[in-house]
């Protein structure tokens, strides 16, 4: 039976927690690689796996996930700004003061994640790109919109001049492949392995924020463009015809653009990567029409339910995959970093995150906030907020 788009009023939250938790998903399936080896780190394939199965998930991880899911955790990071602030009006605060120290509370956290769990943590970047937005959040939305597609021009174009120039990431092979075994085997170890492992290996991922960081501040100005203009806040009702059409350009586009990213080898290619930067925008656009427009459906709603929970603790979440991919894979817990295959990543990232889906429903039953979220508003208000409903 074909289901009808069901108009809904007191959505906004439900939606954007929902996307929240799809993005959380594609982020974890795609960092879950980095726990699993130490090779992908050196931009290098672990010689131990190499079947036609395990290129098969790689490259499908690359064609759908790689270098998409963080824009739109970045876009929602961007909505949410509004929502924040507005919350600030509300309450009569000074919100720069709040935001400033949310932002500090970030970043502490960010450094915790990236030197004992993650040392691909993106909550630093946010931190300090977050300031950026605090200093323009009063720019018209067209304007945010412009500003947003320049910075992403620049990095494409960047990034295929260095193509032209003949730029290669990974000028030694057999140099990139031997670094590889020796992280492989540190994240195989205890716990002070790992951790001087995630030490060793931060300045190469600080380099990789030259593409991420401006990136991830566009996605956040599109997103503080969506807030200002309230597009998520009514429902899919009055927008059924722009989402159509984001759908009707998004997917042609942003497939075909990932499916040469993918081709390419992913990040290491940076012809491959420069058409990425192009087009993963349009394709994460029209991942997010098609669930706005599922969501807004009976079924879909039960979906959007599923997801929000996991979405309104998503730094609680992001913190705790991170948790789970240390003791699932590395030395401090089962230890099977370097001995599970590409294609069984994904369905431990499944695993994972219907786990999380359950543990974040029964959470919020009993309690107001995730503990990480509890932690970042009692910094954020400088007050201890009631934990319990």
């Amino acid at each position: 039976m074909t289901e009808t788009l069901r108009p809904r009023t007191p959505t906004r939250l439900l939606d954007v927690d929902a996307l929240r938790g799809f993005a959380l998903f594609g982020i974890l399936v795609v960092n879950l690689a980095y726990f699993a080896s130490g090779y992908p780190f050196h931009l290098v394939a672990d010689p131990a796996h190499g079947s036609w199965l395990d290129d098969s998930v790689e490259f499908g991880v690359r064609l759908l996930f790689e270098m998409k899911f963080y824009l739109l955790f970045s876009f929602l990071f961007g909505y949410s700004f509004t929502l924040q602030l507005a919350a600030a009006g509300r309450a009569g605060a000074n919100f720069t003061a709040r935001f400033v120290r949310r932002l500090g509370g970030l970043f502490v956290l960010g450094g915790l994640h990236a030197v004992l769990l993650f040392q691909g943590d993106i909550l630093t970047t946010y931190a300090l790109l977050g300031l950026v937005l605090l200093a323009v959040h009063r720019i018209q939305p067209r304007t945010a919109v412009i500003a947003a597609g320049a910075i992403v021009g620049v990095v494409a174009v960047g990034t295929a001049v260095a193509a032209l120039a003949g730029v290669e990431l990974v000028t030694d092979q057999e140099a990139a492949l031997a670094a590889g075994r020796a992280s492989t085997d540190a994240l195989a170890g205890g716990l002070g392995s790992v951790i001087g492992e995630h030490l060793r290996s931060l300045p190469t991922m600080a380099g990789s924020l030259a593409v991420q960081g401006p990136l991830a501040l566009a996605a956040f100005l599109v997103g503080l463009a969506a807030g200002q203009r309230k597009l998520l806040a009514d429902g899919v009702g009055r927008h059924t015809g722009a989402l159509r059409r984001l759908e009707l350009v998004g997917y042609p586009i942003g497939l075909a653009g990932a499916l040469v990213f993918a081709i390419g080898g992913g990040t290491t290619n940076l012809a491959g990567l420069a058409v990425s930067i192009l087009t993963a925008p349009l394709l994460v656009s029209a991942y997010v029409a098609t669930l706005l427009r599922v969501f807004a459906t009976p079924r879909g709603g039960r979906l959007a339910r599923a997801l929000a929970p996991a979405g309104r603790m998503a730094l609680s979440s992001y913190l705790g995959q991170s948790l789970l991919g240390v003791l699932i894979f590395t030395g401090v817990g089962l230890g099977l970093t370097g001995d599970t295959p590409p294609a069984v990543v994904p369905v431990v990232a499944v695993g994972i995150f219907a786990v999380q889906l359950e543990l974040s429903r029964r959470w919020l039953a009993r309690y107001r906030y995730g503990p990480a979220e509890w932690v970042l508003r009692a910094v954020t208000n400088a007050e201890r907020p009631r934990m319990r409903r």
